[in-house]
C-alpha cells in the first residue's frame, strides 16, 4: 500500500472517453432498431410516465429485448464493450498519467461515475485501469436476464459517487459509512485532491461540486459550441478542451500541471504540520 498522498481522478464515460452513448455501439443495432428509435423510445416513455430518464432508458432495454424474444444476459453487454470506441490517446493515458503522478510523489487513482452500463465499461479495453466503476447496473434472475435496474446513476446522484471516493466508502451498499460524520482531515481522498472530467450538462453537479469545495473541472468535447463555452463563461467548469488524451495536448499539460499543484501544496503542509509541531 503506497503511503503518497491521493489524487482521485473521475471521469464521465459517454462522449468524454468513447465518441457517443455506449448503447448505441452494438446494443440497439442488435434490437434491430436506430439510434433515434429506440431513444425517441425511451425519452417518450420518461416524459410520459414522469420517470427518472436513466431509469426510462434502462426500462427501455429491459422492455424491448423482452418484446423481441433477445435475452438481455450479463456476459453479452460485457462482449458489447469491445465495440466501443474512445476517443484519441484515451488507451495509453492512465498508465502515463498514473507514472507522472508517481514521478511528482502523488498515487494517482481513476474512477468511473456514469450514467451509462457497468457491464458494457467492464468489456472495454480500458476497464481495468479504474479503481471503481460507479455506473448504471441491471439485477438479473436465475436465467440470467437483465430485469431490474441494481443501481441507477443519474445526474443529480453522481455527487454521492464523489463522496464516496471523498471518505473511501466504494460499497454502493454501504449507506452507513457514507452517511457517518468524518472529520476532513480523517477522509481518504480530499477534495483539492480531485478532478472531476466530463463532456457537458449532464456533469455539471459534478463540475459545481469540485468548484465549491477546492477540486478541479474539465469539460472535453469533439466539437466546441456554445453549450461547452458557456460553462466556463458561466465558471462551472475550470477548463475546456477537445476530448483528445494524447500526450502534450492541452488536456494532457493542463491535467499535468494540476498534479504538480498538488504535490506542492501537500509539500508545503507537511512542511507546516512539522514546523509548528516543534512549538
Amino acid at each position: 500500500m503506497s503511503d503518497l498522498p491521493i489524487v482521485a481522478i473521475m471521469y464521465d464515460f459517454d462522449r468524454t472517453l468513447c465518441t457517443k452513448d455506449m448503447q448505441d455501439y452494438s446494443f440497439i443495432p442488435s434490437l434491430g432498431m436506430t439510434e433515434s428509435e429506440f431513444w425517441q423510445y425511451s425519452n417518450s416513455l420518461g416524459q410520459r410516465e414522469h420517470m427518472d430518464s436513466i431509469l426510462a432508458y434502462m426500462y427501455a432495454m429491459v422492455k424491448i429485448s423482452k418484446d423481441k424474444n433477445i435475452p438481455l444476459l450479463r456476459q453479452n453487454l460485457v462482449d458489447m464493450g469491445k465495440n466501443v470506441e474512445l476517443f484519441k490517446g484515451v488507451e495509453g493515458w492512465f498508465d502515463r498519467i498514473t507514472e507522472f503522478g508517481i514521478a511528482n510523489g502523488m498515487q494517482i487513482e481513476h474512477y468511473v461515475i456514469s450514467s451509462g452500463m457497468k457491464e458494457i465499461i467492464e468489456g472495454t479495453p480500458i476497464s481495468k485501469c479504474f479503481k471503481s466503476i460507479f455506473a448504471c447496473e441491471f439485477l438479473y434472475d436465475e436465467n440470467g436476464n437483465g430485469v431490474w435496474p441494481k443501481t441507477d446513476v443519474n445526474y443529480t446522484n453522481k455527487t454521492q459517487f464523489v463522496y464516496r471516493i471523498n471518505k473511501g466508502v466504494l460499497d454502493v451498499a454501504n449507506d452507513n459509512d457514507l452517511n457517518r460524520s468524518m472529520p476532513d482531515d480523517s477522509k481518504r481522498v480530499p477534495f483539492c485532491n480531485m478532478i472531476y472530467i466530463g463532456d457537458g450538462l449532464s456533469d455539471v453537479p459534478c463540475m459545481k461540486m469540485m468548484k465549491a469545495y477546492g477540486g478541479y473541472s474539465i469539460a472535453v468535447y469533439q466539437n466546441k459550441d456554445s453549450k461547452v463555452e458557456d460553462l466556463l463563461k458561466k465558471g462551472r467548469v475550470d477548463y475546456i478542451y477537445p476530448a483528445d488524451y494524447s500526450e502534450n495536448t492541452g488536456l494532457d499539460i493542463t491535467v499535468k500541471n494540476i498534479i504538480r499543484k498538488m504535490s506542492i501544496s501537500e509539500t508545503l503542509y507537511d512542511e507546516y504540520t512539522k514546523q509548528k509541531s516543534l512549538l
